[in-house]
């Protein structure tokens, strides 16, 4: 390991690395301030709340909706897109790189979570940790109760099922579903007339 960089050098390089040191405690107390702030604003206050998600995202598109309640780690590490929407109970562990794309919406209880620990306990018992970036593609819908798990990539289109938990990369152009989350089918230029299983437009 190397002790010449920072925790939070490690933390974004993806090497071994622990949290509970002061630099990464401020910065997630800093993140906690901020989303607690934003998930006790009166349901009217919808301006303030993205002035507050702008300040705690490292990027958001013009355009985004996220129901409380929220949370994340650091904030910093989250990149949205365009017409981001997140329904409500939503939680990113950004501990690396969270990069989502345009377009996205994520259902209730989605976790995405970008940290990890070690298998064995030994390395765990000394309070190692570690961070792996995920990147969801544009267009893309992630069901109800979905855990996405570090280093994840999601191809833009895709769907993933609800109460998914993605251990792999999922391609594009896919309904993806199971635990663990898998490639049910392609989606094709049928899918467009319906809105619900065999329901047409």
């Amino acid at each position: 390991m190397d002790n010449k960089l920072s925790e939070k050098e490690k933390m974004l390089a993806g090497k071994p690395y622990k949290a509970f040191v002061p630099e990464l405690i401020e910065e997630r107390t800093a993140a906690k301030r901020l989303v607690w702030e934003f998930n006790n604003l009166p349901p009217d206050e919808t301006e303030r709340g993205k002035e507050l998600i702008k300040k705690l995202f490292g990027k958001t598109g013009e355009n985004f909706v996220i129901e409380n309640l929220f949370r994340c780690d650091y904030g910093y590490n989250i990149h949205i897109g365009e017409n981001f929407f997140a329904n409500y109970n939503c939680v990113i562990l950004d501990c690396a790189r969270v990069e989502i794309g345009d377009n996205v919406l994520l259902a209730p209880n989605v976790g995405i979570y970008a940290a990890g620990h070690p298998v064995h306990p030994m390395p765990r018992k000394e309070e190692y940790e570690f961070a792996a970036p995920i990147s969801i593609g544009d267009n893309v819908w992630i069901g109800g109760n979905v855990v996405i798990n570090p280093g994840i990539k999601i191809g833009e289109n895709s769907v993933i099922g609800a109460g998914s938990v993605v251990t792999k990369d999922i391609p594009p152009n896919v309904i993806a579903m199971g635990n663990p989350c898998r490639v049910f089918r392609e989606i094709t230029e049928e899918d467009k007339l319906y809105y619900f299983k065999k329901m047409r437009f």
